[in-house]
């Protein structure tokens, strides 16, 4: 067999050649790959820019920071809520027939509630349709990395998967980059509700081209079922004996049952495997592998700061008369988180993956506490935003990471999905608690809740550290 190809369609094992080239030349050389990976990467444009467009459209026609920060929740709790459940669709049914009719519907509910927005209806209907719009979504970013996990199978080099997935979080970063500088520059210079148009329109094109790649789309795995071994089985009795079936029974021919023969490993057959039940390997929902909980929960935590701070800068820098700049001060945050991304991708890093999120936890934390001291001062605040955003992506890809160890390939896209969840929970507090506290008193105490919502999930990661060195 030449290095090049096999029989099994897995990727060929990387050459030396391979290894000497950089980790992201190595990704995109896989048939496929750059397509799923930039058609992905333009359909999550409504992750930057709906929630911002809601409060900035919203704070512009009603004067109020709570209906704003309100609204805005509503949709990302309600996309929260139906996360894990398309991502269970898509690994039950396959990306494709599920993804084609999902995303019509998104589409057509995401322009009726611009429209709506648009022509002012009243703040119930609007709510609704936010609601409705939040029941539409789905991660495109779990599909994405699900598709790299498929095109990785087999890979030589391990490593290439953590690149891929700090990639992808360099992706999220650039498109956090584009999106916050593209909603403010809509809101204030085309018209307040225009940046609820441009993220439909994204999603759209970018959909409809991702699930039209039929290639590179994941197989749905479906479990198959082992019906038991009769008590009185010849295996079954050779296995309780020796640990292994028989000598004829393996080599398929009439025989002496009993007899014992030397056998590899790969050739025994334990009594369990012989016994395995109907059901054993039918699958089961995510959250009940050990280990998912933990970092769900850390991920709930630290992902109220994101939402929090976009608020709370976007009301100092509107009192200050500055609001024109509002996209490119965010923008500063999610551009270090694009750097650290590549940098993380590129190196690999050893130990426990749960270590590395507890120091960038404790880094970002720093990081925020910062921000609030010098949240007067644009310029010093951009710098600072980019050394702490170098944290961001490789605390991001280090909680794929950790799920992508405990559950098993078919339920990858579920697993990755309630990261996803997780974190929307999170940004939905996030802003929820930013639009309160900014109305009662003010940005500079909204400013707090970042840096005290990363610190509260660093010992919240260091239980889930534990945990996992118990399991281990």
């Amino acid at each position: 067999m030449s290095a090049a190809s096999r029989t099994d369609g897995r990727p060929a094992a990387d050459t030396s050649a391979g290894r000497a080239a950089s980790p992201y030349a190595r990704l995109f050389a896989l048939p496929g790959a750059a397509a799923f990976c930039v058609s992905g990467a333009v359909a999550r444009l409504p992750l930057s820019m709906m929630s911002l467009g809601i409060v900035l459209a919203l704070n512009h026609l009603y004067d109020n920071w709570t209906v704003a920060g309100s609204m805005s929740a509503a949709y990302i709790l309600a996309v929260a809520v139906v996360t894990p459940v398309y991502a269970r669709l898509f690994d039950r049914l396959g990306q494709r027939r599920v993804g084609r009719v999902a995303l019509a519907v998104q589409v057509v509910v995401m322009i009726s509630f611009a429209l709506a927005a648009l022509n002012r209806v009243p703040i119930p209907a609007l709510f609704a349709l936010a609601i409705a719009m939040g029941l539409t979504q789905f991660s495109f970013g779990a599909l994405v990395r699900t598709r790299w996990a498929y095109a990785l199978r087999g890979n030589a080099d391990p490593s290439l998967l953590n690149t891929a997935y700090a990639l992808e979080s360099a992706i999220d970063e650039i498109v956090f980059i584009l999106g916050p500088i593209l909603a403010a520059f809509l809101a204030t210079s085309v018209h307040p509700v225009s940046q609820l148009f441009v993220p439909t329109l994204a999603c759209g094109i970018g959909g409809t081209v991702f699930f039209s790649l039929k290639r590179t789309q994941p197989p749905v795995l479906e479990p198959v079922d082992v019906t038991p071994a009769a008590a009185d089985d010849a295996d079954v009795a050779a296995a309780r004996r020796f640990g292994r079936p028989s000598a004829s029974a393996a080599a398929g021919v009439a025989g002496d049952c009993d007899a014992p023969r030397s056998a590899s490993s790969a050739d025994r057959l334990t009594l369990d495997r012989l016994h395995t039940a109907p059901d054993a390997d039918k699958p089961r929902n995510v959250l009940l592998y050990p280990g998912v909980l933990p970092v769900l929960i850390v991920f709930v935590v630290f992902n109220m700061s994101f939402t929090a701070f976009d608020v709370s800068m976007t009301a100092s820098m509107k009192t200050a008369g500055v609001e024109q700049w509002l996209g490119l001060q965010l923008a500063m945050l999610a551009l270090g988180s694009c750097i650290g991304a590549v940098i993380f991708g590129s190196h690999e890093m050893k130990g426990s993956h749960w270590r590395h999120m507890v120091v960038f936890l404790a880094l970002l934390a720093v990081g925020f506490a910062l921000f609030r001291v010098v949240m007067d001062h644009y310029l010093l605040l951009g710098v600072l935003e980019v050394v702490t955003g170098l944290c961001i992506s490789p605390l991001f890809a280090t909680g794929n990471l950790i799920v992508k160890g405990i559950v098993p390939e078919r339920s990858l896209t579920e697993g990755l999905s309630w990261l996803t969840t997780a974190g929307s929970v999170g940004t939905s507090f996030g802003s929820t608690f930013a639009g309160a506290v900014l109305d009662a008193a003010g940005p500079h105490t909204s400013m707090m809740i970042p840096w005290v919502s990363v610190a509260c999930a660093v010992p919240l990661a260091l239980v889930g550290w534990a945990l996992a060195r118990r399991r281990r």
